[in-house]
């Protein structure tokens, strides 16, 4: 992920010992140690006083000098440092932020419960909800690597807005992620059960083959997703395409209605994505830059709203390993950590609960805003410059003076029609 300036400066803190500032403080585990970046080394801090008194001119008392003038390199790695360290304590505040507000996690339900397709949309540049081509079910497509828990996910999801907490899966979860790639058939499910307003789609795991990653979420996030369709990517061999294909043909399964992906859901395994921080060369460099080259394709494929991130497998790490995650995946993807990173451990708590419900409503909020103007506003409205109410109204004025004129003309040729008719009467008599 960068090289060791790029890194964290670890400290480690005994089992007494908190992280502490104006707005909360977090426990450590004493076999877990965090790791911050340092504030700036008192060697810095003497060039950088030294540096103040030669473009000053004066000799602050307790000043001495240190060494040459501090370099912007340096001043940048400092700068940078110290962006990262606030990032991690604002993402540390999430997780506090999350239990003050658990009092308000059936709220947050009922209005996930209360959505409909475009009901979140924002009115902006004088467009109105009719302007644009609102799904009947909005559609949000899970993507990840192999191993990211997006089946788990889908499960948790669905049983935040279920009453019978002991309900079966609804989605298949693969045991050992080592074998196959889990889900070959694009699935579809609806949360909750029975409603329209909104599903999931399950998809086939990511490979290390960037070239069959972008084509397959080329397809799905250009031509629209299919309940039932199988996924074949071109590096399967050809034993397994000869199974899929045969195994599609006896189920029959896929759907005739195409659903157009609305926003995209990216799962990373925490567990996965620690080991390639620690492990900069070979598989962990290669499962970093996978992860940066798919989400950035979905991210060009929706304009300027980049994909929500869910977290899994946080259970399985210290907090402050938790923590750290969230700020090198903020990094890699260039989003803000605490507010577009999700850690979504697999847990049943209110804390997990709300944590879902939150990335949902995320996800709904940008799939409104990406939702695309009709197909003649589309046309038409670009070249002009203009709200779609406005150019209608525009078409409307032209319309009404293009009338006006023929009119006009119309009216101007019956008028030397009937001059020209005197005319031939006159002379015509004049000659008799």
């Amino acid at each position: 992920m960068g090289g060791d300036a790029d890194r964290f400066s670890p400290f480690t803190l005994t089992p007494t010992e908190t992280v502490t500032d104006d707005e909360s403080s977090v426990a450590q585990e004493p076999s877990s140690p965090i790791s911050l970046p340092f504030l700036p080394s008192d060697e810095l801090c003497g060039k950088l006083k030294h540096d103040t008194v030669n473009r000053t001119g004066f000799a602050f008392e307790g000043f001495e000098e240190m060494g040459p003038r501090i370099s912007s390199a340096s001043l940048e790695l400092e700068a940078n440092r110290r962006k990262r360290y606030n990032a991690y304590k604002d993402v540390l505040h999430t997780y506090d932020h999350l239990q003050i507000r658990t009092d308000n996690l059936n709220q947050a339900k009922t209005n996930i419960l209360s959505y409909m397709p475009g009901g979140w949309i924002e009115k902006a540049g004088g467009m109105k909800l009719q302007d644009y081509n609102v799904p009947e079910t909005t559609t949000l497509l899970l993507v990840g690597p192999k191993g990211s828990g997006k089946s788990s996910l889908v499960n948790r999801i669905s049983r935040v807005f279920e009453e019978d907490k002991f309900a079966p899966d609804r989605a298949q979860v693969s045991y050992n992620s080592s074998v196959g790639d889990g889900t070959y058939f694009l699935q579809e499910y609806m949360i909750p059960r029975g409603s329209t307003a909104f599903c999931l789609y399950d998809t086939r795991s990511l490979s290390g083959d960037t070239s069959d990653n972008v084509e397959m979420l080329k397809d799905w996030i250009t031509k629209g997703v299919h309940h039932g369709e199988l996924v074949i990517r071109q590096s399967d061999d050809s034993s397994l395409r000869i199974r899929m294909k045969n195994k599609a043909r006896s189920n029959g399964t896929r759907s005739k209605e195409k659903r157009m992906v609305n926003f995209v859901i990216y799962v990373v395994s925490g567990l996965e994505f620690l080991k390639s921080m620690d492990n900069e060369v070979g598989e962990g460099t290669a499962y970093a830059q996978m992860i940066a080259t798919t989400f950035n394709f979905s991210y060009l494929s929706f304009r300027d709203y980049k994909p929500v991130v869910a977290v899994t497998h946080g259970d399985l790490l210290s907090l402050p390993d938790r923590a750290r995650i969230r700020v090198h995946l903020g990094e890699l993807l260039g989003i803000p950590p605490a507010k577009q990173i999700f850690d979504i451990p697999e847990s049943s708590d209110p804390v997990t609960e709300l944590a879902i419900v939150d990335m949902l409503r995320y996800a709904l909020e940008h799939a409104d805003k990406n939702l695309p103007p009709k197909d003649w506003i589309a046309k038409k409205v670009p070249g002009f410059g203009v709200s779609p109410s406005a150019f209608v109204y525009l078409l409307v004025i032209i319309g009404v003076v293009i009338m006006s004129i023929k009119i006009n003309m119309q009216q101007k040729r019956f008028h030397k029609s009937e001059v020209d008719i005197d005319w031939h009467s006159i002379r015509h008599m004049w000659l008799e």
